[in-house]
C-alpha cells in the first residue's frame, strides 16, 4: 500500500457491473494481506467509512472491528441507523460508544470555533484509543481514506501513527477506496447493499453539528439544531428536492430575539436555513427554494422545535459567506 497514485489504466466505476468486479478484486486483495488478523475501523456513518466497512464485513466478517462513537453531535437518527445497518442487518463486530456527556461537558462554554474542533477532535482520538485498546488481536486500522485526500494532503505511509494515536498504537493501513472518487464511492456503495439514505448522504463536518450550534454548545440549543435540521432534510425530501440540492442544514447562532408564541412574548433562538449547490466546494450558489415550501418549513419549525421563534434563509454565495458557519 506504499503506491498512492491511482493506476493510469483503472476504469472509472460508473455502474454496478464495475463496482461488483471492483468489490471482488478489493475482497480478494483484503484477504490476501490480513488472513485471520482482525482490523479495527472507526465507523462514523458518512459515506467513506460506511463502505469500507461493507467491504471489509464481506472479506473478513467480524474480524472486522468497527468503532462507532457518539459524541453527541450527529443528526436525529444517524447513531440509531448505524446500528441497525451494521450491527442488525450486516452482521458486524461492531462496538457502539456513548460518549455524548463525555463530549458536550468538555464543550462547555466554549465558543471560538477552532477550540471547538481540537476539543472534539482530541476527546476523539482519546475514546477511540481506550476502545482500541480493549480489543485484542488487531494488526490492521482500516480508513476511508478517497483519491481526493490523497490529492489534497499527499502521500499516506502504510505504517505510522494513526490520526494521533500513541506510538504503542501503531498497525498497518487498510485503505482499499483510496483510488476512488466520491461519485465512485457512492456507486460501490450502492451495490454493497447500503441503503440511499447512508449512500447519498450529504457532506458533513467532522465536528458535525457542534459548528452548526454558533457559538459555545449548549444541549437545549443542540437539540433545537437536531430537530429543525430532520425537518428540513424530511421537507426537502417530500418536495423532491433530496439529490438536487447539493447540501443544506440548519444552523442556531447564539442570540435571541422577541417574539409571540401562545398569545405570549417570547425571547427565543432563531433558526437559519443554509442550501447550497457546488462543484467543487470553492464556490457556492444559494438554492432558490419555492416560497411556499420555505413557509411550510418555517411553519414546522416554529411549532415543533423548542426554544425558537424565527426561521431565516441565508442568502450569501460563497464568496463572500462559506458554505457552513463556523
Amino acid at each position: 500500500m506504499e503506491n498512492n497514485k491511482r493506476p493510469e489504466n483503472m476504469e472509472r466505476i460508473v455502474n454496478p457491473e464495475l463496482a461488483k468486479r471492483f468489490i471482488d478484486e478489493q475482497i480478494a486483495l483484503i484477504r490476501r494481506e490480513v488472513g485471520q488478523d482482525k482490523v479495527l475501523l472507526a465507523l462514523s456513518g458518512g459515506v467513506d467509512s460506511s463502505v469500507v466497512a461493507a467491504l471489509l464485513i464481506k472479506a473478513i466478517g467480524r474480524n472486522l472491528v468497527c468503532v462507532h462513537v457518539n459524541h453527541g453531535l450527529l443528526r436525529k437518527g444517524e447513531p440509531e441507523q448505524v446500528v441497525q445497518v451494521f450491527r442488525h442487518e450486516m452482521n458486524a463486530n461492531l462496538v457502539y460508544v456513548d460518549a455524548v456527556d463525555r463530549f458536550l461537558d468538555k464543550l462547555v462554554g466554549v465558543a471560538d470555533p477552532e477550540k471547538k474542533r481540537k476539543i472534539i477532535g482530541a476527546e476523539f482520538i482519546r475514546v477511540f484509543e481506550e476502545e482500541a485498546r480493549k480489543q485484542t488481536g488487531i494488526k490492521f486500522l482500516a480508513q476511508g481514506t478517497i483519491y481526493p485526500d490523497i490529492l489534497e494532503s499527499g502521500p499516506v505511509k502504510s505504517h505510522h501513527n494513526v490520526g494521533g494515536l500513541p506510538d504503542d498504537l501503531q498497525f498497518r493501513l487498510v485503505e482499499p477506496i483510496k483510488f476512488l472518487f466520491k461519485d465512485e464511492v457512492r456507486v460501490v456503495g450502492k451495490a454493497l447493499g447500503l441503503p440511499d439514505n447512508m449512500v447519498y448522504r450529504q457532506p458533513f463536518p467532522g465536528p458535525g453539528l457542534g459548528v452548526r450550534c454558533v457559538g459555545a454548545i449548549t444541549r437545549d440549543r443542540l437539540e433545537a439544531v437536531r430537530e429543525s435540521d430532520a425537518i428540513l432534510r424530511e421537507e426537502f425530501t417530500a418536495a423532491g428536492l433530496e439529490g438536487k440540492v447539493w447540501q443544506y442544514f440548519t444552523i442556531v447562532p447564539d442570540f435571541k430575539s422577541t417574539g409571540v408564541k401562545n398569545n405570549l412574548r417570547s425571547y427565543e433562538w432563531p433558526v437559519v436555513i443554509r442550501a447550497v449547490n457546488t462543484r467543487d466546494a470553492m464556490t457556492a450558489t444559494v438554492e432558490e427554494i419555492p416560497y411556499e415550501l420555505l413557509k411550510k418549513i418555517t411553519a414546522r419549525i416554529t411549532a415543533e422545535v423548542k426554544w425558537v421563534n424565527r426561521v431565516l434563509y441565508d442568502l450569501t454565495p460563497k464568496p463572500t459567506g462559506t458554505i457552513e458557519w463556523e
